[in-house]
């Protein structure tokens, strides 16, 4: 089940962390992970940890970079990263950690384990091959090392690729739904602007046997990421999330949130409204296949309803109301 319409929120990896953990809309300001009273959250682990499953995050760096491993240990996951992976386990690495092929499998170990104690579980995976300065295991792919970009995807697109085909082999992969989508993509980063088009990533939810082969169109961001999850899962829950289950998504509610490190973005239609600092307001008619923006008479709706989405999700994470709620 590809999605084909999606959008990332930000232009680092905390911010898509943040997004698809939490599924809310980017605050002003640094990410929640780096923040101080962000245990506890309402998200998409807890949901899951509280149906009896095993909580993992598995990273082939060092979790200690952004902060990452201090957010998702205290909100319930186990940490994996490279400094749990033995000599023996690692057969390629940079400076951003472990290649793509050697957490996969480690991932696969975690997964055993699990199924071996009768435990469901839940792996948060982040790979960090597709990444500056584009190093991998030689003899893999046909693009020699550090040569471009197209290295780095393709590895990744090789490494995952692999992963699904040995984990097809498990005793657990036919119950199993494996959910790949990307942190941010390389040409928002850096921007002042919002260059939109710069900020669609690949969003996948794949099983043969569970899930029926298709493209969903619906404009939609990573904070919709694990509401539709849920939806595909048919599971019912009390929600705290702002995103929604993009299979479910009316016309009315389709729409994706943008942003950088002082720009917050909300498109809708072939509009995209930018709120910056000192209160000022851009708006931009847009084109989703050619990237182009023009600039548009300010849309008063279309400001509040930036202005109401940005200043909830500010208010209610500013409030706690995001906590979760204990039983």
């Amino acid at each position: 089940m590809f999605f084909n319409n999606l959008y990332a929120i930000g232009t680092r990896t905390i911010y898509g962390l943040e997004a698809v953990t939490l599924g809310a809309p980017p605050k002003p300001g640094q990410s929640i992970i780096k923040r101080p009273n962000n245990e506890n959250m309402f998200s998409v682990g807890q949901l899951f940890k509280e149906r009896g499953y095993e909580l993992k995050f598995i990273y082939g760096g060092y979790g200690y970079f952004d902060n990452m491993n201090n957010f998702f240990s205290r909100n319930g996951y186990e940490i994996v990263d490279r400094k749990e992976l033995s000599k023996e386990e690692i057969s390629f690495a940079n400076i951003w950690g472990v290649c793509d092929q050697d957490i996969f499998n480690r991932t696969l170990k975690e997964c055993d384990k699990s199924y071996a104690i009768g435990k469901p579980f839940l792996n948060h995976v982040m790979t960090t091959s597709n990444h500056r300065p584009y190093t991998y295991p030689e003899g893999v792919i046909d693009i020699p090392l550090q040569t471009s970009r197209a290295g780095g995807v393709k590895y990744c697109d090789f490494a995952i690729g692999e992963f699904i085909r040995k984990a097809s082999l498990k005793p657990w992969f036919k119950n199993t739904l494996f959910v790949i989508v990307a942190d941010h993509c390389a040409g928002s980063a850096g921007q002042t602007e919002l260059p939109f088009i710069e900020y669609q990533i690949p969003f996948i939810i794949y099983n043969p046997g569970l899930v029926k082969p298709q493209q969903i169109g619906k404009l939609c961001s990573q904070i919709d990421v694990a509401p539709t999850l849920l939806g595909v899962m048919n599971w019912t829950y009390k929600s705290k999330f702002f995103g929604k289950d993009i299979l479910k998504m009316t016309p009315e509610e389709e729409c994706a949130f943008i942003s950088n490190y002082q720009k917050l973005g909300y498109i809708k239609n072939d509009q995209l409204t930018i709120l910056s600092p000192q209160q000022k307001v851009t708006n931009y008619k847009i084109n989703a296949q050619t990237g182009e923006m023009k600039t548009d008479i300010i849309d008063k709706n279309m400001q509040n309803k930036a202005i109401i989405y940005y200043q909830s999700a500010n208010y209610v994470h500013k409030e706690k109301l995001n906590k979760w709620d204990e039983k």
